[in-house]
């Protein structure tokens, strides 16, 4: 089957010599122990018994896919033949990276999927790709941009003042550029700080740039 896949380039494995720590979720426990036995032993895995230490979550479709915790520091492969549009969604909100269908599911194609997903790279059939994709259309057009917010989280103020500060400019020279005053400006930085949990504005532009925001 032909698959449409994608690599952030930033993305790099930090522990090239280290076993990825994985954690396999299914509802059923047979077919939990039969993944895990799968995997066991084999070069680059390391399962791990608590989710809270793991680096990769494999998961099979849901109802196993609702008890992976929403996090942004785990990558999910999930194996389903067919995920309805919740079950895509749901695998989203809980870091999908690669999306393996039952009938491609071997040990081989299991390794392939986790390395992938430890290193950053996406892999998901062209068919849930084209789904996932028209959904976040009509996530910007009907929810986002109504409220003056963009898929990076940031709304276009914040992301303006945010590139101008990497481009050295104080808070009056923003201002004056952006046609805002000073205070607003102010306001921007402040409620972007409060928001991520940001110390100060130097914090707040390496963050933007190492998420690729800005």
């Amino acid at each position: 089957m032909t698959v449409v896949a994608w690599q952030d380039s930033r993305s790099t494995d930090p522990w090239p010599n280290r076993a990825g720590r994985v954690w396999v979720q299914a509802s059923d426990p047979l077919l939990r122990a039969g993944l895990r036995s799968e995997l066991d032993s084999k070069p680059g895995i390391e399962l791990v018994d608590e989710l809270v230490d793991a680096e990769v979550v494999v998961a099979v479709a849901e109802p196993a896919l609702r008890d992976v915790p929403v996090t942004a520091t785990r990558r999910l492969v999930l194996i389903a033949d067919k995920p309805r549009e919740v079950e895509l969604w749901t695998a989203v909100e809980r870091g999908l990276a690669v999306l393996v269908p039952r009938a491609e599911v071997t040990t081989a194609r299991l390794l392939r999927a986790i390395a992938d997903a430890r290193r950053g790279r996406g892999d998901v059939p062209p068919e849930q790709l084209g789904r996932l994709l028209r959904g976040l259309s009509l996530l910007h057009m009907e929810t986002l941009a109504p409220r003056d917010l963009t898929l990076s989280g940031l709304s276009r103020r914040e992301a303006d003042v945010l590139r101008m500060l990497a481009d050295g400019f104080d808070t009056a020279q923003i201002a004056s550029k952006l046609a805002y005053s000073e205070r607003t400006v102010k306001n921007t930085l402040h409620g972007l700080l409060a928001r991520f949990g940001l110390n100060n504005r130097t914090h707040a532009v390496a963050h933007a740039i190492r998420l690729g925001l800005i």
